[in-house]
């Protein structure tokens, strides 16, 4: 059981990756607060009072500002001494070339899988000035490995992970060794390749729009996707780490925490 000032803020908690984490956390005894177009009947069944929900569609930026104009991100965080926000929600959309690409899927991508982690990290920031503060963003090895068909999602990873860098450097961590806890600790981490929604997504997409669809294809078959509980168990033991920061991008599959 966790410190129960631990609390936490999951996006995309209804399913996938974000399902499992936010089930990881509260199975710890970390409230959580599930931000999602849907809800998650199974976790709310399962977990009562530890959860929280609000449906709310991320790619929706003014939607999402007005949000976090009402108190409810503040009172869920209340006297937390510790908060921790897991920004999971992401579309991989649109893949394909530029030709291909629609240009308000683009917008919706962008203000999913950049403005909305960046929109949450500030709110907590400054929802929490009493807690240590830990920012995850889930980002991907198409972060930092170009991929045809993917120039949209891989430059929004991208945008994750020098956000992290950035922010690293507003806020120092301690020298190792030395006594105190940082205000706010980030880290943009790749989580690995997960057998979720949004692998089906990439497998049925056409190989004219991406050409690696059959190594995606090849994982699948031969078991090398991780289980989103698998994954999620590894981004939960690396963010709850004494170490959580000293890397602003990172892969929980390379890192020994």
């Amino acid at each position: 059981m966790s410190d129960p000032l631990t609390l936490a803020v999951v996006s995309g908690h209804s399913h996938g990756l974000g399902e499992a984490l936010a089930a990881g956390l509260m199975e710890r005894g970390i409230p959580v607060l599930g931000l999602a177009r849907g809800t998650a009947p199974s976790l709310a069944q399962r977990f009562g009072v530890l959860l929280r929900e609000h449906q709310l569609d991320l790619s929706d930026s003014a939607a999402l500002s007005a949000w976090l104009a009402t108190p409810a991100l503040r009172d869920f965080l209340g006297a937390g001494a510790q908060v921790l926000l897991l920004n999971n929600a992401g579309t991989v959309e649109p893949v394909g070339a530029l030709h291909h690409q629609d240009p308000l899927s683009v917008a919706r991508a962008v203000a999913l899988n950049v403005a909305a982690p960046l929109m949450l990290a500030a709110a907590v920031v400054a929802a929490a000035p009493q807690a240590e503060r830990r920012i995850v963003h889930v980002s991907s090895g198409a972060a930092r490995n170009a991929y045809t068909g993917w120039s949209v999602y891989g430059a929004t990873k991208a945008a994750l992970d020098h956000h992290a860098r950035s922010v690293a450097l507003d806020y120092p961590l301690p020298p190792p060794g030395r006594d105190g806890a940082a205000g706010v600790r980030i880290c943009s981490l790749a989580p690995g390749v997960i057998d979720t929604a949004m692998q089906a997504q990439i497998r049925a997409t056409p190989e004219s729009r991406f050409p690696q669809r059959a190594r995606f294809v090849d994982l699948q078959r031969s078991g090398a996707l991780a289980s989103p509980q698998q994954c999620a168990a590894g981004v939960i033991d690396y963010v709850l780490g004494q170490h959580f920061g000293r890397e602003p991008v990172d892969d929980v599959r390379t890192t020994s925490r």
